[in-house]
Formats: structure tokens, C-alpha cells, sequence
């Protein structure tokens, strides 16, 4: 994928540095997010934790999305966003990761370990999920969508399993994960098409155009006029005015997958 002028695009509102993720945001009541009709389903991650995760899937798919949270949060983070690609054909699946809270809904995998764990240690969620839909049936893409935290080890989990995914979609990405390059370093071992997008805060900014320039042949870069941390960008309880043309630029990119 080519990248994109910065200016191109659209602006992701928040703030954030390599020293890591910005502060979740204020938790978001759940009358503020529309239910789902997914089915709730149970991942073993291969240090035996078990991971909890919302199915939502669709007839004859254009692709199988995996979804992972940022900081603080879980799948419900994605209450509103997967019926959204269902709506645009693709099925989801949205996990509840080691390394997270309470702050759209219950994270029943924190809950069952009895406490939140480091953003490294949640990769090998990540790496359960890739490893579920590997063995569902047929030949729909599955395509890779992290935000904030997340959206760093999106990166690490692409690079490590080139043959198993079709796209990588990172919402405000940054050097989050304890070493200055290693995101960079992931991003340049990336085969798929990457789309990165950022908040306006500098920092995060010149996070995420780092990364994206890494990406072998480059990465769709969108800067979205109006928007918030993270995958929290399209929730319209969150960000009323920018969701919809945030979603604009994601569903672009989402076309250019070919199945």
C-alpha cells in the first residue's frame, strides 16, 4: 500500500508519547452502546489462560476481523463497531485480552486472573485468536485491527504470521510495548496492507507516521479531521462529530482487501 500525504486524510483527537499509551477514557455507559446479537465463545491462549470473545459473523463474509482493545478496556469496546462490519459484510470476533479493565463493559478475562497484566503479555492472546480462526472453514481474508496498546502488537502478530493474515488495521499505534523500536522493527516485517491512523497530538502523530513509514511499501496513513483515542475514533457516543468520516477512510481501506 502506498502512504498517503498526511493531509490527505482525516485527524484522531487524544494524546499520547512512546512513553506509552494515553489514560483510558471516561468509562461510556452502557446505555450509550447498541447490544450486539454475537455469541459469546471461549479462546485458550498456549499459556493455557482463557480468553473470552464475541463472534459476530455474517453469510458468505468478505473477511473475519479480529478486534483487540486498548488499555483498560475489552470487546466491548466494539459493541458498536461490529455490527457496523456486519453491516459491511465482514464477520468479527472481539476479545476480552489479559491486559485491560472495565471501561466499556465487563473484561471477564482480567476478572478471571484476578487482575490486569502487561501489554507484552497480552500478545499471546492475540496469538490465540489468529490461531482460532485458523482453523475455521473457507477462504475469507482475516484481517487484524488493534487500538491503541493493541494497535502496537497488531504489528508484532503480522509480522509472525505473514501467511496468515490480509491486513493490519492500527488505531493510534505507538512504541507502547517497552523497547524504542520495537513496533518499527514488527511493521518492517509486514507484508500485508497496513492502514494507520493517529490523534492529533503530535507525539501520537509522529508515533504512528513512524510506523507507517516502516511498512514495506508503505501504509494508507489517515489523520481524520475530528476524533478520538484509539478504535474510539467511530464510536459515536464517544466522538459524535467524527465518527462517520473516520468510518469513511476505514471502509475504503477495508475495499482494497480483496478476498
Amino acid at each position: 500500500m502506498r502512504l498517503l500525504p498526511l493531509t490527505a486524510v482525516l485527524i484522531l483527537g487524544g494524546c499520547g508519547t512512546d512513553a506509552g499509551p494515553p489514560a483510558a477514557d471516561a468509562a461510556v455507559a452502557a446505555s450509550e452502546l447498541a447490544p450486539t446479537a454475537a455469541r459469546t465463545i471461549g479462546l485458550t491462549a498456549a499459556d493455557g489462560v482463557k480468553v473470552t470473545s464475541r463472534l459476530l459473523e455474517v453469510t458468505d463474509a468478505r473477511g473475519l476481523i479480529l478486534l483487540f482493545h486498548q488499555a483498560g478496556s475489552s470487546k466491548d469496546e466494539y459493541a458498536t463497531i461490529q455490527p457496523h462490519l456486519a453491516e459491511l459484510g465482514y464477520s468479527s470476533l472481539a476479545i476480552d485480552q489479559r491486559s485491560g479493565g472495565d471501561l466499556f463493559g465487563r473484561n471477564e478475562t482480567v476478572r478471571a486472573l484476578g487482575g490486569t497484566r502487561d501489554y507484552l503479555e497480552a500478545r499471546a492472546d492475540l496469538d490465540a485468536a489468529v490461531a482460532w480462526a485458523d482453523t475455521r472453514p473457507g477462504d475469507a481474508p482475516v484481517l487484524l485491527w488493534g487500538s491503541s496498546y493493541s494497535a502496537a502488537l497488531v504489528f508484532l502478530v503480522a509480522a509472525d504470521h505473514a501467511d496468515k493474515v490480509a491486513g493490519v488495521l492500527a488505531f493510534s499505534p505507538g512504541e507502547y510495548l517497552g523497547s524504542p523500536r520495537l513496533v518499527r522493527d514488527a511493521a518492517a516485517r509486514v507484508k500485508a496492507p497496513v492502514f494507520v491512523t493517529a490523534a492529533s497530538d503530535a507525539g501520537e502523530l509522529k508515533a504512528a507516521r513512524d510506523i507507517a513509514a516502516a511498512v514495506p511499501g508503505g501504509a494508507t496513513l489517515a489523520e481524520p479531521k475530528t476524533g478520538v483515542h484509539g478504535s474510539s475514533t467511530l464510536i459515536a457516543a464517544r466522538n459524535a462529530a467524527g465518527a462517520p468520516a473516520n468510518w469513511m477512510a476505514v471502509e475504503r481501506f477495508l475495499a482494497s482487501i480483496r478476498r
